[in-house]
């Protein structure tokens, strides 16, 4: 009966008016409304002076009178044009304009009639061009549509999953309040692999740090694991370390079978292999807890190890080639 939903206000002032007319007294209906006399006095004054329109307005609303409708579409049109973070300047703003003074819940239910919510931005990364990204997805493609028989392509990149406890989102029951015991360290496992969409094959090295020394050494598993073929084509970031002298070294000796591919800047949703680290982080750190980092780091490696050439099958449908470009044409980018 004391809920704050304005639907249900309303729905008790529309019923204290049925009942003064009715003949009931206003203690009557007060007992009845678990309410005192005294507002429902103040209700039925409201309505003689301003009819149904003024008695339906929630209070806690606040404001002299209703918005109009020219004055909603004038607030919209301003809430459009900035990005407001409490309601504050807003309620400063229709005071100042319309001179209609709002309460804090309020303006809060103003805003939600008129199809406003309080959120958080989203972040946008960095993307290459729109023709760039074009580019490389038909470089791929005719990459793909000529490939022969004795070549490979590899999608390659570095991951490096932080031993912390990554609590995530699931489906439990209602007032079970899940927890997961949270780690104190900061160690991390580095690891820069590759994957070859077409059989799942998935090369990676361990090394102490990521680097020049390690892109060489992942170029070096990924050829000896294809004896067969006379040519491999390695997509990978525009790292640093992935164009510095150590891969320039590998690349430049006799007989090397290694054809590397650049992304676009700032263009991981082109590389596949993104979409393996996050399933790994699905399997192995969200909702995990592990005592120690030794235990932590052997449940990754477990992953690449086994879980990979053994369950590949299951990840086929989330890790593809299904490139599209990607643009913030969808997004209202503030600043």
């Amino acid at each position: 009966m004391r809920s704050q939903r304005e639907d249900h206000g309303i729905a008790r002032r529309a019923n204290a008016i049925l009942l003064l007319d009715d003949r009931k007294s206003c203690q009557a209906i007060a007992e009845f409304l678990y309410l005192d006399d005294d507002t429902i006095r103040g209700w039925y004054k409201t309505y003689r002076e301003g009819g149904w329109d003024a008695l339906s307005t929630d209070g806690g609303k606040g404001g002299q009178s209703r918005m109009t409708s020219a004055q909603e579409v004038a607030l919209s049109v301003w809430l459009d044009g900035r990005f407001c973070r409490s309601t504050a300047e807003i309620r400063a703003h229709i005071s100042g304009r319309f001179g209609l003074d709002y309460s804090h819940s309020g303006c809060i239910k103003r805003l939600s009639r008129l199809g406003y919510e309080y959120r958080k931005p989203n972040g946008l990364p960095r993307v290459a061009s729109v023709e760039k990204q074009a580019e490389f997805i038909a470089l791929y493609e005719r990459l793909l549509n000529g490939l022969g028989a004795d070549e490979a392509v590899y999608f390659a990149d570095a991951v490096h999953p932080e031993y912390q406890t990554k609590p995530s989102y699931g489906w439990v029951k209602a007032g079970s309040n899940p927890a997961v015991t949270i780690t104190a360290g900061r160690g991390r496992v580095n690891i820069h692999g590759a994957l070859n969409l077409e059989t799942f094959d998935a090369p990676f090295v361990e090394p102490t740090t990521v680097g020049g020394v390690s892109a060489a050494q992942l170029l070096s598993k990924i050829e000896a694991r294809n004896p067969d073929k006379r040519l491999i084509h390695v997509i990978w970031d525009n790292a640093a370390y992935h164009k510095g002298p150590d891969a320039r070294d590998f690349l430049a000796r006799s007989g090397c079978r290694i054809h590397l591919i650049q992304l676009p800047p700032y263009c991981p949703h082109l590389n596949p292999i993104e979409r393996l680290w996050a399933i790994m982080h699905q399997c192995v750190t969200h909702n995990q807890y592990y005592p120690t980092q030794k235990q932590f780091a052997n449940a990754i490696l477990r992953f690449f190890r086994e879980t990979v050439p053994n369950q590949w099958k299951a990840f086929r449908d989330h890790v593809s080639d299904s490139f599209r470009v990607g643009t913030h044409e969808k997004f209202r980018v503030l600043g």
